[in-house]
C-alpha cells in the first residue's frame, strides 16, 4: 500500500489498519513499515512535518490507516522545584534536544552525556518504556498534546 496523502486527526472514522511508528519513524517522510494486518506500507509524505500520533493516513487505493505511537525506551528526569526544571529544559533546549515536557517532567531520548547534565542539575533521572511525543517546536504550524 503506497501513502501519499494525510488527513490529520479525524475523530469517529473508522480505520481498516493501524502502523506502529517510533518518534523517530514519524519524523521521516519517506519510510517503509508492516502495518499491524500485516500489509507491506510505503510512505511517500513532505519532508519536515512529522506525523502525530493518531494520524489518519489515505492509501492510493482507498484505504485509512491510522498512526500509533511505538513504545520506546525514553529517559524521564523530573524534579520538584520549578526553577531547577526551567534550567533543565533551558539547557537542553540550547542543544536542540526534542523533549516532551510534562508538569516539572520531561522525556527525551536516551543519551548519557546529557543525562549526567541534568543530574548535575538536581533532576532525578530514571529510564522508562513510553510512547515519546516530542513537542512540535515553536516555529511549526499547529501544537498537539496526546
Amino acid at each position: 500500500m503506497d501513502i501519499y496523502q494525510r488527513l490529520g486527526i479525524v475523530p469517529d472514522l473508522n480505520c481498516d489498519d493501524v502502523i506502529v511508528l517510533t518518534q523517530e519513524q514519524r519524523d521521516k517522510g519517506r519510510l517503509k513499515t508492516v502495518s499491524e494486518a500485516g500489509a507491506e506500507v510505503r510512505v511517500f509524505l513532505e519532508r519536515g512535518k512529522p506525523l502525530l500520533v493518531g494520524e489518519v493516513l489515505k492509501t492510493e487505493c482507498g484505504k485509512y490507516l491510522q498512526v500509533q505511537g511505538a513504545v520506546e525506551q525514553v529517559t524521564r528526569a523530573e524534579c520538584e522545584d520549578w526553577h531547577t526544571f526551567s534550567r533543565a529544559c533551558y539547557h537542553l533546549g540550547n542543544r536542540h534536544v526534542k523533549l516532551q515536557v510534562g508538569d516539572r517532567w520531561l522525556h527525551m531520548t536516551p543519551d548519557h552525556v546529557l543525562e549526567d547534565m541534568l543530574k548535575m542539575l538536581g533532576l532525578t533521572v530514571t529510564h522508562e518504556d513510553a510512547v515519546f511525543v516530542p513537542e512540535s517546536g515553536a516555529y511549526s504550524h499547529g501544537h498537539h498534546h496526546h
